[in-house]
């Protein structure tokens, strides 16, 4: 959960954003956000949701809003979060952590950026607390003074943030950079003299020194139109060292050698020259003068500079050792072992892991194992967090790529071990010649230091195990493709699990590598493209790379292209880096068996398999289809979402679905839906006939799923029913006609107990293949089903030229089975269009037709849909005896639940009919009552609905809505 201030004023759940309503309930919520854990009077809530004079009924409307916000709350489970909306008195009060604010994170964020020694690692942060606006604060609130004034605090927040992020990439030599992130700014705050001053000097340094004049003449302007008034102090001195071609700022800043940030916004690198200037003046007795034009405070010396970085002077302190004092400190020097890769550029989010991985790194000699699938950015996650917590280990930084996943093979361990010897100072002639003897050198040098060891790469728990350090301060990180279970069990490795980047993060990183107004100009292109790579990182990069190298290629264009998924992965490889490549080196490791299963996976229509799934492709069984699965998910090839069920990522499908399978593939694949879905009918609808007959061709699995019941049944229907949609278009695509109608029909119970939940558009596909297939018999049976489905979604003359069509081909085919049905169907539009008669007739034929092959459930259905009619036409008692007749076909016990709730409920309003109110009311209660133990909703709709035209109780009256909610919440 999390609540937002900086943008539009809203609450955002995992399931979606909270309908807040109108602007005045988002007004006394952002009010509310803005003082989280303390109380807020009413008067204060008053002033906030109006300007003027208060409406007499403002107590009351408040107290509307926050019921609502509390219902709304609640709804999310809030109280899971530690959120709750409180009456104290004459005030509210919203408890909640203040983690789950945005405002509150930013400001965070802010405030640790101002601390960092590295510009980079403030470049960072500041970009990461940027991140977090998604346009102007309390967007959507109503515009009082009191919102209005907050607002325009938190975003001189931000304004003095991105100032500060200029002056993080100035102090880095990226003056480019500052200056895009300033102009971006001036030109929506074009009177912002302090904006226009530091976008001169960078655009100055940068060497754009025509850009620089150009920019403060247009900012005088501007004042002059405006506001009457010349330039001020700060944008003045900017354009003298222009006209000078002075950058003393900049110098100082780069001779310096400093890494620390300002002390604040306002306090930049000149101000440091103009100090040194004022402490050497003062010393020598003379009046001093500024190091430059800018007459600038001199500013306080963060905490960073400790009493040893810069001395207090003393009565002997000379002259020059009192200038000393006022000139920034040299930091402290780094590490002396240091092998650490360089910190990673564009790194952007991931503070929820980064968290993790510093939790983990607690405590006494952890391992740490980063996981993760190629290209989802281990390395980078790894490299930034230990350039950031470097000053925790000043025993040394070590650092190794085991290449477990490369193409140059990997080092031998006593060349890793050597390398770490070599960089904690052992003499070359004194490193063991045995690697067992290495590893124990290393390990007692360590024993007495605080020590990072990042092993990259890792292929295998062995490859690990002799380089892990033996000092109980020592923090050892292990990265890998693979989950490296035995390195948990054998040295208690604490997982840390990496997955990819979420939207607004892959966004943030193409602004990283293309820079932010690009990727501002085209959102949407750039939230497609994000969600065309997949959200991993190696594929937001290489995408970025191709547009970085083509400035004025649209993002929509690259959109276009990485759309056509037989492209896809050729466009996101660039030289020898890329997607392909890096899933290619994961595979090339796989055992034989998995690799075998890994490349069927490719040939799944579906997004999800289970070991059943795999099995039929691969053309194994379940239990070894299982083990390949188990080995893929440690590769992180494979997802696993639930128990027997596992997901690819779109870019690894893609990759699989190019790997040799052999032809029959898919065909098994569709196989193995036809047969699953046949057994699910059979335990959905016991007794009933199999709806067709299996292809001359079959290629039958080896094993299939069973289900114990019908509701085991009809939740894997509702769990696979995307999937096999996408079967049904793949045999479909490939031209397998048979199978299409077949896989569409197989979903008929799923289609009867889901009535409304659009079935049409596939079965117009399975109608199109029957009659490619010139399959009467198939016809027959997806025009009933099709015909049914368009009269309970209210388009029954549509649906009369398919029913009216259905027992025509099936008398002709010899289908007295589909024949019965399709007239069952027929007159239920027959009905419709007010023919009762006719209708009555068709489902007497069909009792008949279906008694005549002893098909008792479709005879059942022909009665109970014939006293349905009855009941219509208000003949009481030829109603009750035809349901009476229905149930009586077989044991109560042998019928589908759905079956005796209908009948039941005919039978009971029949006798409600007949003047039986008692025994009406009982039988349609106990209908209702199997109805919602089953979960048939229309059912207990229906039964419901008789029960409340003859009593007005409460209790039912809320039945009936509960079961109406979940009814509409399907269809």
């Amino acid at each position: 959960m999390e609540f937002r201030l900086l943008g539009a004023v809203s609450v955002a759940t995992e399931v979606g954003v909270l309908p807040l309503g109108p602007a005045k309930r988002r007004s006394l919520l952002a009010a509310l956000l803005l003082r989280p854990n303390h109380p807020v009077p009413v008067d204060q809530l008053t002033a906030a949701l109006w300007d003027h004079e208060p409406p007499a009924r403002a107590r009351g409307v408040i107290q509307g809003h926050v019921s609502r916000l509390r219902v709304l709350l609640n709804s999310a489970e809030a109280d899971m979060f530690g959120v709750e909306l409180l009456t104290q008195g004459t005030a509210y009060v919203l408890r909640m952590p203040e983690s789950l604010l945005d405002a509150h994170r930013f400001e965070e964020l802010v405030t640790l950026a101002r601390s960092q020694r590295a510009p980079s690692d403030a470049v960072a942060m500041y970009q990461e607390a940027l991140s977090l606006w998604q346009g102007p604060a309390l967007t959507g609130a109503y515009p009082s003074q009191p919102l209005l004034a907050a607002a325009q605090a938190l975003e001189e927040l931000r304004l003095a943030s991105v100032e500060s992020l200029a002056t993080a990439y100035s102090l880095m030599g990226e003056h480019a950079r500052a200056a895009a992130v300033l102009r971006a700014e001036a030109s929506v705050h074009p009177l912002r003299e302090s904006l226009a001053a530091a976008l001169v000097r960078e655009l100055q340094r940068a060497g754009r020194r025509s850009e620089a004049l150009d920019w403060f003449h247009r900012t005088r302007r501007l004042l002059a139109d405006e506001l009457g008034v010349d330039p001020g102090r700060e944008l003045a001195d900017a354009y003298t060292d222009v006209l000078r071609g002075e950058d003393e700022a900049g110098g100082t800043a780069r001779r310096s050698g400093t890494a620390r940030q300002p002390a604040s916004p306002a306090v930049t690198a000149s101000a440091s020259a103009s100090a040194s200037a004022s402490a050497s003046a003062s010393a020598s007795g003379a009046t001093p003068a500024p190091a430059s034009s800018s007459l600038q405070p001199v500013p306080v010396p963060p905490p960073s500079l400790s009493p040893s970085a810069t001395p207090e002077p003393s009565a002997s302190t000379s002259p020059s050792a009192s200038a000393s004092i006022s000139t920034p400190a040299t930091p402290a020097p780094p590490p002396t072992v240091d092998l650490l890769p360089r910190m990673p550029r564009g790194f952007h989010g991931r503070a929820d892991e980064l968290t993790a991985l510093s939790r983990a790194a607690a405590g006494e000699a952890p391992v740490c194992l980063v996981t993760g699938p190629a290209g989802v950015g281990k390395t980078a996650l790894v490299a930034h967090w230990a350039h950031r917590n470097r000053e925790q280990f000043p025993g040394g930084l070590l650092y190794a790529d085991l290449r477990g996943f490369s193409d140059t093979g990997e080092p031998a361990l006593l060349e890793v071990l050597r390398e770490f010897l070599l960089a904690l100072g052992v003499a070359p002639r004194r490193i063991p010649e045995s690697a067992g003897g290495a590893s124990a050198l290393f390990r007692s040098l360590c024993a007495d230091r605080r020590i990072l060891v990042v092993l990259d790469n890792a292929r295998a728990s062995e490859q690990v195990r002799e380089l892990l350090p033996g000092g109980a301060e020592c923090v050892t990180v292990v990265t890998s493709r693979y989950r490296l279970r035995g390195l948990i069990a054998s040295d208690a490795a604490r997982p840390v699990p990496l997955d990819v980047l979420e939207p607004e993060d892959s966004t943030a990183l193409l602004a990283a590598v293309l820079g932010q107004e690009r990727v501002l100009a085209e959102e949407v292109a750039a939230r497609r493209l994000a969600e065309l790579c997949g959200g991993l990182p190696l594929a937001l990069r290489v995408a970025a790379a191709r547009l970085a190298d083509q400035p004025d290629w649209p993002l929509s264009s690259m959109t276009a292209e990485l759309s056509d998924e037989s492209r896809r992965l050729s466009l996101l490889d660039v030289e020898d880096t890329g997607v392909r490549a890096a899933l290619r080196l994961t595979v090339r490791r796989l055992p034989d068996d998995a690799a075998h299963h890994f490349a069927h996976l490719g040939q799944h229509p579906g997004t999800h398999v289970d070991r059943y799934a795999a099995a039929a492709l691969a053309g194994t069984d379940p239990d070894t289809a299982a083990a390949a699965l188990d080995k893929l998910t440690a590769a992180h090839l494979v997802i696993r979402t639930a128990p027997d069920r596992w997901t690819l990522h779109d870019l690894v499908r893609l990759y699989a679905r190019g790997l040799e399978a052999g032809p029959d593939a898919l065909v098994r694949g569709l196989d193995h839906s036809v047969a699953t879905a046949l057994a699910a009918a059979d335990a959905a609808e016991p007794g009933d006939e199999s709806c067709f007959s299996l292809p001359v061709d079959f290629r039958p699995p080896q094993a299939t799923r069973e289900f114990a019941d019908r509701e085991q049944a009809m939740a894997w229907y509702a769990a696979e029913r995307d999937d096999l949609a996408l079967a049904a278009a793949a045999a479909r695509a490939a031209g397998l006609h048979g199978r299409t109608w077949r896989i569409v029909l197989a979903l008929w119970p799923q289609i009867v107990w889901r009535v409304r939940d659009e079935w049409t558009p596939l079965l117009r596909t399975a109608l199109e293949a029957a009659r490619a297939d010139g399959d009467a018999r198939a016809e027959s049976r997806v025009r009933a089903l099709l015909g049914w489905v368009l009269t309970e979604e209210g388009r029954t003359s549509e649906a009369l030229a398919h029913l009216e069509a259905a027992p025509v081909l099936a008398a002709r085919a010899g289908d007295r089975r589909g024949e019965a049905t399709a007239l069952i169907n027929l007159s239920l539009a027959q009905s419709e269009l007010g023919s009762p008669e006719e209708a009555a007739e068709g489902c007497a034929l069909a009792a008949e037709l279906a008694h005549s092959v002893g098909d008792r459930n479709t005879e059942r259905l022909a009665l109970y849909h014939l006293a349905r009619h009855r009941l219509d036409a208000r003949e009481w008692q030829p109603a009750f005896e035809t349901a009476v007749a229905a149930l009586d076909l077989d044991a109560p016990s042998e019928a589908s639940a759905a079956a005796r709730v209908l009948l039941r409920t005919v039978i009971g309003e029949a006798l409600l009919g007949m003047g039986d109110e008692a025994e009406g009311i009982r039988r349609l209660e106990s209908a209702a009552r199997e109805a919602e133990s089953s979960g048939y909703d229309d059912g207990a709709v229906r039964a419901l609905g008789a029960l409340l035209r003859v009593s007005a109780d409460t209790g039912l009256q809320a039945r009936y809505d509960t079961a109406m909610v979940r009814l509409m919440a399907r269809t």
